[in-house]
């Protein structure tokens, strides 16, 4: 069973010039080159929903910051279909219940892919961003919260912060420097809004330098949030 199949853009964008990544990485992935160049480009990975793939949030990389390198990267386990997901969610107890070792699986493969985005498109390892919906944003958290080496920081689009990551986060002192863009709609039936405030409330007691935002909205990402995520980035 999956929730959102992709992500519901309130405005239409052009899908960008693009081209599939190497078939040695340990994901799939499409890649758009910065518009504006240089020797070691700022990145952003997009890390889309459960039931989604690489191609969703790669659908408004034309509009991302010109200086960006953009990489879309598709989760590691197949739903069927051109269905993907970073775990797995049981809805059997009416409740979703979700697998944590897949979890780990795939937080320890994001890491690996980070490691190859720097070193085949010699980014700047000081600029790294991920960008996540949903799944893809809860990901961004567990990354972040546990590796800050790797990311200068995440925009989490209608996530949460699970309770299984926080034994794992690193210390206090290590996440300082990390920024946080959190958005979320008020009428999200999938994700309650709860789950980005209680998050919110977290990073505070860790210090954590974020920007929170509330739009009257469901699961997606409006003109508005996108807006906002822009005004981050920039």
């Amino acid at each position: 069973m999956k929730l959102i199949s992709a992500t519901i853009l309130f405005f239409m964008f052009t899908i960008p010039t693009t081209k599939a990544g190497d078939t040695t990485s340990v994901l799939h992935y499409l890649v758009k080159e910065p518009k504006i160049k240089s020797a070691h480009p700022p990145v952003i990975i997009l890390l889309h929903g459960v039931g989604s793939n690489e191609e969703d949030l790669f659908s408004f990389a034309n509009h991302l910051p010109e200086k960006y390198l953009v990489i879309s990267a598709r989760a590691p386990i197949s739903l069927g279909g051109n269905s993907y997901a970073w775990y797995h969610l049981d809805f059997s107890t009416g409740k979703p219940v979700y697998n944590f070792k897949e979890e780990e699986t795939s937080r320890a493969t994001l890491i690996k892919f980070i490691s190859q985005v720097k070193e085949k498109y010699s980014v700047d390892s000081n600029e790294m961003y991920l960008c996540g919906f949903s799944q893809g944003a809860i990901m961004s958290y567990s990354i972040a919260l546990t590796r800050p080496d790797l990311v200068k920081g995440i925009a989490v689009m209608s996530g949460r912060l699970i309770e299984e990551i926080k034994p794992f986060i690193t210390a206090k002192d290590k996440l300082q420097k990390l920024k946080v863009f959190i958005s979320h709609g008020t009428k999200d039936n999938v994700l309650s809004v709860q789950n980005a405030r209680e998050a919110a409330a977290f990073l505070k007691t860790l210090n954590i330098n974020f920007s929170y935002k509330e739009y009257p909205e469901e699961h997606t990402i409006s003109n508005e949030m996108f807006t906002d995520l822009l005004k981050w980035l920039k």
